[in-house]
């Protein structure tokens, strides 16, 4: 069982509706990735940024066999990593923000955004997801992922019975919001007992900006030190962990609070 966890996380700035530049874009930033990463994080919808124009979310969808998935899994297999994040998927014509963890074999889980940003018109454009976040085996670790706006929903994220071990957030989070993402993501790192790992996209959109948000909090909710700390100042920057499952799975043993979490269904 591996008990360090070796994590890069990418805030690209996403240049808005061009895949071809944003898959050329991750292609040149994983060239130099440490060879003893186990696991790549990228941004929410990395490879088209957020689109409201119905006729051009209608071009640049894609379903899970299109230019996206297809470069995710050839470099996930090439460079020996799982790698997750989120990509405007079309699926039997309906569009959704479709959550992935691809494993070096190929092996694939996707996850559909269930909550949709009620003030932007995500809401009005893609469909609900309606299962719940997945959890994936991979190398001793459990892992689930959210998508961004999911991040306030607390009993989304409930770690049942410590399914998980970390949880993915990949996002397009507005810098007017920091406090909020922050203080979220640490909230939902100490009330699961797990770590929790928040990559943001950089640069600006319509929608605001989004620079130095990318951060990650260990299951007491303390900040992870990023192990290169003048990271972040560029998209094509990783900024590297390592996660530890021992101080993690020693404190839910010492202090076992996930086993008194109420028991309830979610209807979504």
């Amino acid at each position: 069982m591996q008990e360090i966890l070796k994590v890069a996380m990418l805030p690209m700035d996403i240049t808005w509706a061009d895949r071809s530049e944003n898959l050329s874009q991750l292609e040149e930033a994983i060239r130099k990735l440490r060879p003893d990463t186990d696991l790549v994080v990228l941004p929410e919808l990395f490879s088209t940024g957020f689109i409201d124009d119905p006729e051009l979310l209608a071009t640049v969808s894609e379903d899970n066999s299109g230019a996206a998935m297809k470069v995710v899994k050839r470099l996930a297999a090439q460079y020996n990593v799982a790698i997750a994040g989120s990509f405007l998927a079309r699926d039997n014509g309906a569009l959704y923000n479709r959550g992935f963890i691809v494993e070096p074999d190929g092996q694939t889980a996707t996850y559909d955004k269930c909550h949709l940003f009620c003030i932007s018109p995500e809401a009005q454009l893609m469909h609900h997801g309606n299962a719940e976040p997945p959890v994936i085996r991979f190398r001793g670790w459990n892992i689930s992922l959210v998508i961004c706006y999911d991040l306030r929903f607390p009993a989304w994220c409930r770690n049942k019975d410590g399914r998980y071990d970390i949880l993915l957030v990949p996002a397009n989070w507005p810098d007017a919001r920091r406090y909020a993402w922050e203080h979220l993501l640490i909230a939902r790192a100490i009330e699961n007992q797990a770590v929790v790992v928040g990559v943001n996209r950089s640069g600006s959109d319509d929608y605001g900006c989004y620079d130095g948000m990318t951060a990650a909090y260990d299951h007491k909710g303390m900040l992870i030190k990023p192990e290169n700390p003048d990271a972040g100042a560029s998209a094509k920057d990783w900024i590297y962990i390592s996660a530890d499952r021992r101080p993690m799975h020693q404190a839910r043993e010492k202090l076992p609070f996930l086993k008194d979490a109420d028991s309830y269904s979610y209807n979504n």
